[in-house]
C-alpha cells in the first residue's frame, strides 16, 4: 500500500522520470509507425481511433482513482501478489471485480 509518509516528493525528480517516460513512449511509437511488422514478425497494428470522448475520460480518472488510493498500478500489483502483500490481494479482486462489471455493462450498452 502507498505509505503517505513518504509522499513527500521532490517535484523535479518526478518531472524528469516522467518526461524520460514520455520520451521513450513518442520514441516508440514513431519506430512502431514506421513498421509493417512488429519484431517478432506480427503485423503492428496500432490504434486507430484518437478522439478523446466521456468514455475514455471516466474511465483513465476510475483507473487514475484506484492508483493514487491504493499505490498500485495493475502489473506491479500481481508481482506483490505473488509477494503475499495483503494490500494486493485486496486491490487485485477489486480490479477483477471491475473488469466484470465494466464488461456486463459495456455489453448492456451495446445491445441498446
Amino acid at each position: 500500500m502507498f505509505d503517505w509518509n513518504l509522499a513527500q516528493l521532490d517535484a523535479g525528480i518526478n518531472t524528469l522520470v516522467m518526461g524520460g517516460g514520455v520520451a521513450v513512449g513518442i520514441g516508440a511509437f514513431f519506430v512502431a509507425k514506421k513498421q509493417a511488422l512488429s519484431y517478432l514478425g506480427q503485423p503492428t497494428l496500432l490504434p486507430v481511433v484518437t478522439s478523446i470522448d466521456k468514455r475514455l475520460v471516466f474511465g483513465s480518472l476510475i483507473f487514475g482513482a484506484g492508483w493514487g488510493l491504493t499505490g498500485f498500478c495493475p502489473g506491479p500489483a500481481m508481482v506483490s501478489l505473488a509477494f503475499g502483500n495483503q494490500g494486493a490481494y485486496v486491490f487485485v479482486i477489486a480490479m477483477l471485480t471491475g473488469m466484470v462489471i465494466f464488461d456486463y455493462l459495456d455489453q448492456g450498452f451495446r445491445r441498446s
